[in-house]
């Protein structure tokens, strides 16, 4: 069901304002979304003061138009430092459960597995996944036209639109980028199943929705 990604092969990269997004048809992806106070701002502040730093090291400022195209011209391994510095340092930051943690809550993480299961083995195959309590973690690859962020913005609207009706609450539930990460090797597809399922082994049973295994 998965292929892995191919570092010979093409690839696409689209930089958003905050994060790149790394793409290759039918290759698994390991995705990230987080609820939009899963992270302060003051720390979310120097993560981007640290991204601008690396930037300007590599010769790339963000106030020119042309970034992303100098960005895109980095040597591959270059733009994977990148990916994998910043990435491991988002991630972290997620696990210090930040936020009001929601999701903590069966029924609200519910609306979020719901969202991911609706479209599955119709416009991509999903793999394993957690919903954490401010943030979910999932394994996909994604069929045919389907566009990675055009799917998470979907699987986003979805859930928020049920789980601020439960909170009786308007506005922003999720934050407006997502993580994302082509899987390279079968090491790395098992290390990040077992991040997936070891994810929550600091909290109780009850304050996570983790997928059955495959």
């Amino acid at each position: 069901m998965f292929e892995l990604s191919d570092p010979a092969a093409d690839f696409a990269v689209h930089e958003s304002a905050h994060l790149p997004h790394w793409y290759q048809p039918g290759a698994a992806c390991f995705i990230t979304f987080r609820t939009a106070d899963s992270i302060p701002a003051d720390i979310s502040r120097r993560w981007h003061a640290s991204r601008v730093d690396w930037m300007q090291r590599h010769g790339i400022f963000l106030n020119q138009p042309n970034w992303k195209d100098r960005f895109a011209e980095l040597p591959t391994h270059i733009r994977r430092e990148y990916h994998d510095r910043f990435s491991k340092q988002f991630l972290d930051n997620l696990d210090r459960g930040w936020g009001n943690c929601v999701l903590k809550r069966g029924v609200l993480a519910k609306h979020v597995a719901d969202a991911l299961l609706h479209f599955d083995a119709q416009r991509y195959h999903l793999g394993d996944y957690i919903v954490m309590p401010n943030h979910v973690h999932l394994i996909a690859s994604f069929i045919g036209d389907t566009e990675l962020e055009k799917q998470c913005y979907s699987w986003k609207k979805f859930s928020a639109r049920g789980i601020n009706r439960e909170l009786g609450v308007r506005g922003r539930f999720w934050q407006e980028e997502s993580f994302d990460h082509l899987i390279r090797s079968p090491e790395q597809f098992a290390a990040i199943v077992r991040y997936i399922r070891c994810n929550p082994q600091h909290l109780k049973a009850g304050d996570f929705l983790l997928s059955p295994p495959k």
